[in-house]
């Protein structure tokens, strides 16, 4: 029987463990370039058996959010790459999640002023974060987007492709995570709720898989499947994510993924931060049958779930091989030290969450680790 602390293979990897660190925008990257306490702040959770950092864009036209790192720039890479190396010497893993964030944007932040792009020309009902010239941030509502053209796709293709190959070569990452959740740009491709295309990109589960496909595949052509994660949120309204049955749709995107031996999928069940239990459409999602589906298809990657994991939860889904590994989230940004607290049973600091986006040191790489 599996245990949280036990060693696991994901990929070419050994870790240490089956605790991974959550993804986590924490705007602190002034000019989208990581800092040196970017690096204390990854350092200090290293522990990890293993950490995915916080969604960094592959490109401008690809951001959303303001002081969110990029992979698009020398000095964002030659960032990463302070960021790497100190983990690294503290024995840790790291991959970096692959950003573009579609009609989550703002024209505040797009090259130009321009508009952000979708799928389709459709508003998102959500907000995005914008830093003033005073240094306050604030919430602000996404813009309107306007809809790519067809022509467009094979470039933002060649723009994940070159930015795989940055965080790898140039920044020194152990391997990348495909962002395909929480209503971002793939994400926006996959459901009937933001695509409206009647194209080959839009339409039939087939169609509206072929985009976030054809980014996997030049990923996978870039640095293999082994070095390559991604992540998906089945049922969250997050960032306005909307499909009336979900299941047979990511059920059909898992099987597909099987083909590009990933070093594994990564699943957030529910609302992102919210309830674990949320649906979309008439029924339960099935998150058993999801994993099945991608084991029949012949998929060999590690499992990975996240969202309101409790030591105990996530205890009995690694026990009960429900998963391969658990992501946490927030506890890991109070608790640098998470792994030792649960092995001990020790308490958890408390989350001050008025530190969460933006700001500096203060919420970030000072919480105390246990003496």
């Amino acid at each position: 029987m599996a245990n949280l602390f036990d060693p696991v293979t994901l990929g070419d990897l050994t870790l240490a463990n089956r605790i991974a660190l959550a993804p986590l925008t924490r705007n602190r990257a002034p000019n989208a370039i990581p800092t040196t306490s970017t690096a204390l702040y990854y350092t200090q959770r290293a522990t990890a058996g293993l950490m995915i950092t916080e969604a960094t864009a592959i490109t401008h036209q690809g951001q959303g959010y303001a002081d969110v790192p990029g992979l698009y720039a020398p000095e964002q890479l030659a960032g990463w790459r302070k960021v790497t190396d100190s983990v690294h010497e503290a024995g840790g893993h790291i991959f970096v999640q692959l950003w573009h964030v579609g009609r989550i944007s703002h024209t505040a932040l797009q090259p130009g002023g321009q508009a952000p792009v979708a799928p389709s020309a459709i508003r998102a009902k959500a907000k995005t974060y914008l830093i003033a010239a005073d240094g306050t941030g604030s919430f602000t509502e996404t813009s309107e987007p306007r809809a790519l053209e067809a022509a467009e796709l094979p470039g933002i293709v060649e723009d994940f492709r070159k930015a795989v190959r940055g965080a790898v070569d140039t920044a020194g990452f152990d391997g990348v995570e495909i962002h395909s959740a929480n209503g971002y740009l793939l994400d926006q491709f996959l459901r009937d709720g933001s695509n409206h295309r009647t194209d080959a990109y839009g339409g039939s589960i087939e169609n509206r898989l072929r985009f976030p496909l054809a980014v996997t595949k030049a990923i996978v052509e870039e640095i293999g499947g082994k070095r390559t994660g991604i992540r998906i949120s089945p049922v969250t309204p997050a960032n306005d994510a909307s499909d009336p049955d979900p299941q047979p749709l990511f059920e059909a995107y898992v099987r597909e993924l099987a083909a590009f031996d990933l070093a594994y999928i990564h699943v957030i069940e529910g609302a992102t931060g919210g309830n674990r239990d949320y649906r979309q459409g008439d029924t339960p999602f099935d998150y058993a049958k999801l994993k099945e589906a991608y084991r029949q298809a012949g998929g060999k990657g590690a499992w990975i779930v996240n969202n309101g994991y409790t030591l105990e939860l996530a205890q009995a889904a690694v026990a009960e091989g429900r998963a391969d590994l658990v992501a946490f989230g927030r506890p890991f940004i109070s608790n640098p030290d998470l792994v030792r607290r649960f092995r001990e049973h020790a308490p958890l600091n408390e989350l001050d969450p008025s530190t969460l986006y933006g700001g500096g040191d203060h919420g970030y790489t000072d919480y105390p680790a246990l003496g």
